[in-house]
């Protein structure tokens, strides 16, 4: 009897961007939004909180794309110089690797024969990309892609920016803090909302600490901002 075939997604497998997209859009919403204030806070006309929340948006969109790109890319150099030195072991020790590989599976409750035969099996298909996934802990879908982290921090840094940028640029002055708080509120609590579903994750937690912490982070800044303007 064939079993029964049926797709199954997994949140493991967006951690990459989704970690990056998440925290991008994040810090462009509460960087953007808690410079707006700070600014506002200190200032009597318009201009100068347009300029600096323009600013602000493009500034952090680069800062995060080389922030992720450069962290990323040590950790992709860290899992290819493991990478190396498996290999360079099972060019040299085989017969050793092989049963490290097969104790790692006793380990886990495989007895000795059993995790023998999957050692050798798995050996003789691929034995580098054994040892990444079971005993360096590399995969497919943790693998580090600077690149990718890149663009969706970059992107979704401007995003992010972009709510409370167009929140001044349609408010009155008089009411720019109501309009961003407002704004800002809203797309934070959208964000964790998103970040749950997409990362299976419990919708409370996941708005909770998001919008604590923005507007904590608002907060403070405006408070910065009404200290210098005195």
């Amino acid at each position: 009897m064939t079993p029964t075939k049926h797709a199954e997604h997994h949140a493991s497998g967006r951690s990459n961007w989704l970690r990056a997209a998440v925290m991008g859009a994040n810090d462009g919403i509460v960087s953007t939004a808690a410079l707006i204030v700070g600014v506002a806070a200190a200032s009597t006309t318009r201009d100068p909180i347009v300029v600096a929340a323009i600013a602000g948006v493009i500034a952090g969109a680069a800062s995060m794309a080389v922030g992720e790109y450069v962290s990323v890319a040590a950790a992709k150099d860290a899992q290819d110089a493991d990478l190396r030195l498996e290999r360079r072991e099972l060019a040299e020790d085989a017969e050793g690797e092989l049963r490290e590989l097969a104790a790692i599976y006793e380990a886990r409750g495989v007895t000795p024969v059993t995790a023998m035969a999957v050692a050798r099996e798995l050996h003789a298909a691929d034995a580098l990309a054994a040892h990444a996934q079971d005993e360096l802990g590399i995969t497919e879908a943790l693998s580090a892609r600077p690149s990718e982290a890149a663009l969706a921090s970059a992107a979704s840094f401007a995003a992010g920016g972009s709510v409370p940028l167009v929140a001044v640029l349609l408010a009155p002055f008089g009411s720019i803090l109501f309009a961003v708080g407002a704004a800002t509120t809203v797309a934070l609590l959208v964000l964790g909302i998103l970040s749950a579903v997409a990362g299976g994750a419990h919708r409370g937690r996941a708005v909770g600490r998001i919008l604590v912490g923005g507007l904590l982070a608002m907060l403070v800044t405006f408070a910065g901002g009404a200290l210098l303007g005195t």
